[in-house]
């Protein structure tokens, strides 16, 4: 028996079917007006009919899977957020913070709506009288941090260790302003000089990207500053350092 069924498929090879799936029925012309076409014997199809519906089943799932959408896929874009217009006005210096100027009562609704989730402001409430961003951002579901930074005389140590640690323990999306940046851009090179030991060139080159423009010489003097204090070797030393020396 089993050297006749092997005659019959050396005879007639389209006969294995489960190998070749619908496409190997296909190309012999098993379908064509449901009978047979190259001279296939409908017998041996008769013979194989668990393996020929198991082929056409497995045949019409796959063709079903590529019919049907992708909804996780299509899910994905629709969760994907566009650009925000409010946002581009700003820098993204690092991926989920934002750094630049001023912001206004119109912009908070728009920030809230763009994803960002902390504010921190670095000028002082005093240069924006007519409007209260620390209680528009909160009432908004922001956080709100404030370090004011009135200008250069205020970028020493202090200021610098305060602002890391906003950095450190900000929520979310965060934004980080001032004016125009210029500040913001201050404290990131003094931080990365002063706490991440980074060279003057370097940190100054993270100030800029962050927004530091005005204040690059007052931050390079702070930098030389440090540089004398470190070398100085008595009191002598220190005074000529806070000269300038």
């Amino acid at each position: 028996m089993e050297a006749k069924e092997n005659d019959t498929l050396a005879r007639h090879p389209c006969s294995a079917v489960p190998h070749g799936g619908v496409s190997a029925a296909a190309s012999c012309g098993m379908f064509e007006d449901g009978g047979s076409t190259h001279g296939l014997d409908m017998t041996i199809v008769s013979r194989y009919p668990l393996a020929l519906a198991a082929a056409v089943l497995a045949a019409s799932i796959t063709l079903a899977a590529c019919a049907a959408p992708d909804h996780a896929a299509a899910s994905y874009v629709r969760e994907v957020p566009m650009q925000s217009p409010v946002l581009t006005r700003f820098a993204t210096p690092t991926p989920g913070i934002h750094s630049g100027g001023r912001i206004t009562a119109d912009d908070v609704s728009a920030l809230r709506a763009a994803g960002i989730r902390h504010v921190i402001n670095l000028a002082p409430a005093g240069e924006t009288p007519d409007f209260d961003e620390a209680s528009a951002v909160r009432a908004a579901g922001m956080r709100y941090d404030t370090l004011p930074i009135a200008g250069a005389g205020d970028l020493d140590r202090e200021a610098v260790l305060a602002f890391d640690r906003l950095l450190q323990a900000a929520e979310g999306p965060t934004l980080v302003h001032c004016a125009s940046g210029n500040r913001v851009g201050a404290l990131v090179a003094l931080r990365a000089a002063w706490l991440q030991g980074v060279d003057e060139e370097a940190a100054v080159a993270e100030g800029r990207r962050w927004g530091l423009r005005g204040l690059e010489d007052e931050v390079r003097g702070r930098m030389a500053r440090e540089r004398c204090l470190a070398d100085a070797r008595d009191a002598t030393g220190a005074a000529r350092c806070d000269a300038g020396g």
